[in-house]
């Protein structure tokens, strides 16, 4: 369709803050071609336009590499409401994670406050051999002073090694346990299994922070969603990332049908 009308590139580049060369970009491998073209061939953007380059950005921020976008947007199966189910979901996700994070980092915060020093060994005997300092940094940048970062301070605060390696062992136990009933068979959607899916939410809010049903959904779909915590569960067993994630699901159903 050739036409006059819509904003051009450098206008939309300006909105979308982004350059005219991604824009550019996007049009080339079939991610965002412009509905409208001027007689001289000029790209000019639609407010459908407009639209998918948001959902692409969204998506973008996230992680999500290009051609992954794409499917996800031309989609025919799915509709705008659902579009932006998932969008509600990973963004929910995102902040699971990051409150995971700021509790996985919080000893190491408040031992340097206290004057209590965990040497690097230390560090990595205790959350493990992927644990980066940077991520103290990340979690502080990103928290600062929240409710969240109050509330996870507050808690961890006066942990010590010993009391990490404890919530490390209890935790360990409840994923054999959910290793063993994905091994044998046990439905995700089942009474026992959702009883796991309590316990592993119960044992956030423990240790960690509160950590409800809603909040416990968004943590699900960051267990499918983001790749490193996927590998997590898969490393433990092939399959526990999505046994988890649905029940997780089943059992916050449970619940708001009680």
């Amino acid at each position: 369709m050739s036409t006059g009308t819509g904003r051009t590139v450098g206008q939309v580049a300006k909105v979308a803050a982004v350059t005219v060369r991604t824009l550019h970009h996007y049009d080339e491998i079939g991610l965002l071609s412009p509905q409208g073209r001027t007689a001289s061939g000029y790209r000019r953007y639609a407010d459908a336009d407009l639209d998918r380059l948001q959902q692409i950005l969204f998506y973008r921020e996230l992680g999500f590499p290009l051609e992954e976008i794409a499917a996800v947007l031309d989609d025919g199966s799915v509709s705008p409401a659902e579009h932006l189910r998932r969008r509600h979901e990973l963004l929910t996700a995102r902040i699971g994670h990051l409150q995971e994070l700021a509790a996985a980092v919080e000893r190491a915060m408040e031992a340097q406050k206290m004057g209590i020093q965990l040497t690097p060994e230390e560090k990595s005997e205790v959350f493990g051999p992927g644990y980066r300092e940077s991520w103290e940094a990340e979690a502080e940048r990103t928290w600062g002073e929240g409710d969240p970062w109050k509330e996870s301070r507050r808690r961890t605060g006066g942990y010590r090694k010993e009391d990490w390696q404890r919530i490390k062992a209890e935790a360990g136990a409840l994923d054999e346990r959910m290793v063993q009933a994905l091994a044998g068979g046990l439905a995700p959607g089942s009474g026992r299994a959702m009883d796991l899916a309590e316990a592993h939410r119960q044992h956030i809010t423990e240790h960690y922070y509160p950590c409800g049903y809603e909040i416990h959904r968004g943590l699900a779909a960051m267990y499918l969603a983001d790749p490193r915590f996927t590998a997590t569960y898969e490393q433990l067993a092939p399959g526990l990332a999505h046994w988890l994630h649905d029940a997780i699901i089943a059992n916050a159903g449970r619940a708001a049908s009680r």
